[in-house]
């Protein structure tokens, strides 16, 4: 995985080296980076009809087979977009509005993978999750699915387009959490039947009988509520309920709503810009070990997270710690084999989605089981993942995560990894970087941060408040045990 950036050392004396900032902008013109991923989209903002409803319904608990669950359960914009956990914890919660750190479930964390972060999620062109289930068949830069070559998801075989998936690769993905009995669907709703069309279509019929008679029987009785004056509000239609309120403009509402959070104002974004005051001297040096490859003195991240939205999209073997329930992989059933679950290739076994860098400073934890709680630590992971594993500590973890075989399951992700390094396959290399230069790394590594995430006044627009109508007093009123 080395870059193929020019060698701007040389042989050159110190003296004749050009300074930080114009190495850098040799860098940046050689790999045609403008700082700005949303160059060139339409993207919707939060203020637009379709985004406010969906994110009335992203709040909102009456989508989950329980009424505990809401799609912000495990992606709230005050916790970066995810949940702040490992791995996440939908239905059931001992406490259903505390998200964050201190959310429990009586059994541990249920759902096998950490959750991605949904800032930016319109950035995206190929793929979505971990392992890609949620894939452009036409993969064109800049249109988020949106190609007319169609979407593939779980509801088809390999390789062929849902003509259900929606518009483009988000809207596709809302359809999915749904009918995930650990994230929002609950292990009773239809006694645990029925495939994922049917599970969307009863919850909408649900949402629908709500609408009719103000109450659900076979839940808790609520009062008449105003989503359909919602739906007619955001879809400027006067259509009725049964119109309107299917579940693709459910989905298409949700989609939306992610799909407004443009969080790309980070200060390497501004540098890239023009202003070199915008970085610290250490994230400039941490900047160069980014972009160059191993060769020249560099870290070479770059070969994997390239381009303005700091990803490549593709899939890669990094040995990262098997933890938690796993998914229905290996011998036990309690492994994880990424990508492979997709396309049944062995070289695919343990590859994960590299994940865009942008706002990863308060995107943890990392990796796609959220095995390592901080930055360095999943930095460190890259530079030696042989060194990495034998030094993991699994009693680090919070008591309730399962790690029956995790021992086991990590030294198979470790051998997948030696042996496509073996046969000279692109991996990370193992590299010797001193504290120093680590530090650098992390100090770059922040400067991808909009200051937007961070503020709860900026992140308003995307979170509810009392001016915002509760459609049917279902809204999840979140808590925090440590308010970010």
């Amino acid at each position: 995985m080395f870059s193929t950036l020019p060698l701007l050392v040389g042989c050159a004396t110190q003296d004749d080296l050009p300074s930080l900032d114009g190495r850098l902008r040799a860098i940046i013109q050689s790999a045609g980076l403008t700082g700005d991923p949303v160059r060139g989209r339409t993207l919707p903002t939060s203020d637009d009809p379709l985004p406010r409803l969906g994110m009335q319904l992203f709040f909102t608990k009456a989508l989950s087979g329980n009424g505990d669950a809401a799609c912000v359960s495990c992606h709230h914009p005050y916790l970066g977009g995810g949940d702040g956990l490992p791995m996440s914890i939908g239905i059931d919660a001992d406490q259903p509005e505390l998200l964050g750190p201190g959310r429990t479930h009586p059994e541990g964390p249920l759902v096998p993978r950490n959750a991605p972060t949904t800032f930016n999620a319109g950035l995206w062109d190929q793929v979505m999750f971990h392992d890609g289930r949620i894939e452009s068949l036409g993969k064109t830069a800049g249109a988020n699915g949106a190609d007319g070559y169609g979407i593939r998801t779980p509801d088809r075989p390999w390789g062929y387009p849902d003509v259900l998936a929606g518009p483009n690769l988000v809207v596709a993905q809302a359809r999915f959490p749904v009918t995930s009995e650990e994230e929002m669907r609950g292990f009773d709703f239809g006694n645990g039947q029925g495939n994922g069309s049917e599970v969307r279509n009863a919850l909408t019929r649900d949402l629908l009988a709500q609408i009719v008679s103000g109450a659900d029987p076979t839940r808790s009785a609520r009062a008449l509520n105003t989503w359909l004056s919602e739906f007619q509000r955001a879809f400027a239609s006067d259509s009725d309920a049964a119109t309107l309120i299917t579940f693709e403009n459910i989905a298409y509402a949700i989609g939306e709503y992610e799909r407004s959070q443009v969080l790309v104002e980070t200060p390497w974004k501004a540098y890239v810009e023009g202003d070199v005051t915008a970085l610290s001297e250490s994230a400039k040096r941490g900047a160069l070990l980014f972009f160059q490859p191993p060769a020249d003195g560099g870290a070479g991240c770059a070969s994997c997270h390239s381009g303005d939205f700091f990803t490549d999209e593709q899939f890669h073997v990094l040995a990262i710690p098997q933890i938690g329930v796993g998914k229905d992989s290996g011998l036990s059933g309690d492994d994880d084999w990424g990508r492979a679950l997709e396309t049944h290739r062995d070289d695919d076994r343990y590859a994960f989605r590299t994940p865009t860098l942008l706002n990863v400073a308060v995107t943890g934890p990392y990796g796609h089981d959220g095995a390592y709680a901080t930055l360095e630590g999943i930095v460190r992971h890259h530079l030696n993942p042989e060194a990495a594993v034998a030094d993991y500590a699994f009693d680090q973890l919070d008591p309730s995560i399962r790690l029956t075989n995790a021992r086991e399951n990590t030294q198979n992700a470790l051998a997948q990894w030696r042996r496509l390094r073996d046969l000279g396959r692109p991996t990370v290399a193992v590299l010797d970087l001193s504290d120093a230069q680590v530090a650098d790394l992390l100090a770059f590594l922040a400067a991808l941060t909009d200051p937007c995430v961070q503020d709860r006044a900026c992140l308003a627009a995307w979170v509810p408040g009392d001016d915002i109508v509760d459609p049917d007093g279902m809204r999840l009123q979140a808590t925090f045990s440590n308010p970010p």
